[in-house]
């Protein structure tokens, strides 16, 4: 009987917030960072359009278990309209499929946004990654097909006019909620405003829970290959590195003991004691000496783990 693989690179676990640049798509960023740190596992929380720059957070090894919880938060983004043409892709790469002469006014951009607040519906891209029958909408219509694309509620926090630097553009900055299409916005704009437009310029700013502060652009960790020696590489690389916990924030948060977390591990519960202990929780995580052991639900007065971390 032949014995399992081990698998490939080191067992690194965090978070590395990219600035990810322009023309650079989201799955190579990921190739790109985990042969960097030689990390076994890898994977992003949100795609970036290769079109889009800014915030790609990427999870290395056991951090990739938390990636659902990023996936979820609020997101903030600036972003570019250009007015006159709608095109297929609802951004620069796509062919024009309607135009007009016309140009909205400042006070007729800012008039429309509050209708734009909110928990509103909207209909995703053509080109985008919703499935239509078992298939990825971007790839039915690179075959040319039109798909009816049904519509669906996001939330959006907040939505600003930024500036109106001419009156063929106008910037924007928008907070929004799991599944908003920035894309979608802009195209919707045009078509309300009758001028037609679609994105030209794309920026995120924010993942909850990570800050812009947060971010390294690819560039800087480009330039770390320069350190020959391999244990100062990794070692430079590791530093920007963000704690797997980081990505749990928004959840209640138990501090166990070493018993305890021996007792998660084996996949059994604890109780949960204490005069400000969580009655019911569900979804809460557990550290011990400052390491992340468990995510799980609280209730009946026990944690019950639901993931454990190594």
């Amino acid at each position: 009987m032949s014995k399992p693989r081990k698998p490939k690179g080191r067992p690194i676990s965090g978070w590395l917030i990219l600035d990810k640049p322009v023309d650079f798509g989201s799955t190579e960023a990921v190739s790109k960072i985990k042969w960097l740190y030689k990390a076994q596992k890898a994977g992003h929380a949100g795609t970036l359009d290769p079109l889009a720059s800014g915030m790609l957070p990427i999870a290395l090894g056991d951090a990739t278990k938390t990636v659902p919880y990023v996936m979820d938060g609020r997101k903030v983004y600036e972003f570019t309209v250009s007015w006159g043409e709608e095109r297929a892709t609802d951004d620069l790469e796509g062919e024009v499929t309607e135009s007009s002469d016309k140009r909205p006014s400042e006070q007729q951009i800012r008039d429309i946004l509050p209708g734009y607040i909110g928990t509103i519906s909207q209909v995703p891209p053509q080109f985008s990654a919703i499935k239509i029958s078992g298939e990825r909408a971007y790839d039915l219509a690179r075959e040319g097909e039109v798909v009816e694309i049904p519509s669906r509620e996001v939330d959006i926090f907040r939505l600003t006019l930024l500036a109106c630097p001419d009156a063929n553009t106008a910037h924007f900055e928008v907070e929004c909620g799991k599944g908003t299409y920035v894309r979608a916005l802009a195209r919707d704009f045009g078509r309300e405003l009758g001028c037609y437009g679609h994105v030209s310029g794309l920026r995120r700013t924010f993942v909850a829970p990570f800050s812009e502060e947060a971010m390294v652009p690819l560039a800087n960790l480009v330039a770390l290959e320069a350190i020959e020696d391999m244990d100062e590489r990794l070692a430079a690389l590791d530093a920007l590195l963000i704690d797997t916990c980081e990505a749990l924030s928004a959840l209640p948060h138990l501090v166990i003991n070493d018993d305890q977390a021996h007792r998660l591990k084996m996949g059994n519960p604890i109780l949960v004691r204490g005069r400000d202990a969580p009655v019911a929780e569900s979804e809460a995580y557990a550290t011990a000496r400052g390491r992340l052991i468990a995510i799980g639900e609280i209730g009946q007065g026990e944690f019950r783990p639901k993931r454990v971390f190594g």
